[in-house]
């Protein structure tokens, strides 16, 4: 099931979305075939500490998060991977690693990796490693307000 906290916020904001189940998959390429959805339109989340914040860094399934590129795009000293262990107690609702990308709702900043908004819809972990959101990329961003940064 997504997390009540995400399904409620696009409720309350009146946003359409789907929820697309899917079999049991863990990686972002392995959910995408899964629940058919182009690679480039499945956003994989990656909580990254950033001179010592927890931020997202929402990229591709098919991408990896090039840190030092995020680290210099940021003005950031510093920019490495979280570990779980830094960040399970953030998401209380979701199983590990499949948080979805609204770092609003957790108190933290999202990077949004550009290929992503030249989308019209994108889709995310919805907090289970059995299910997605899809919604249109517009709301996302009207209601996330991420910064594109190319990493």
């Amino acid at each position: 099931m997504p997390t009540n906290k995400v399904k409620e916020f696009l409720n309350a904001h009146g946003v359409a979305h789907a929820i697309i189940p899917h079999p049991l998959a863990f990686t972002a390429t392995s959910v995408a075939g899964a629940a058919h959805i182009p690679g480039r339109e499945m956003a994989k989340t990656v909580v990254v500490i950033l001179d010592g914040d927890l931020v997202m860094a929402v990229v591709p399934a098919t991408r990896k998060v090039n840190l030092e590129r995020l680290r210099q795009a940021t003005g950031a000293l510093t920019a490495e991977l979280a570990d779980e262990r830094d960040f399970m107690g953030d998401f209380p609702e979701c199983e590990p690693g499949a948080m979805p990308p609204f770092g609003n709702l957790y108190g933290m900043s999202v990077y949004v990796e550009p290929h992503l908004a030249e989308d019209d819809h994108i889709a995310f972990n919805a907090g289970s490693h059995t299910e997605l959101i899809s919604m249109a990329y517009k709301d996302f961003d009207r209601l996330v307000h991420p910064k594109l940064v190319d990493m």
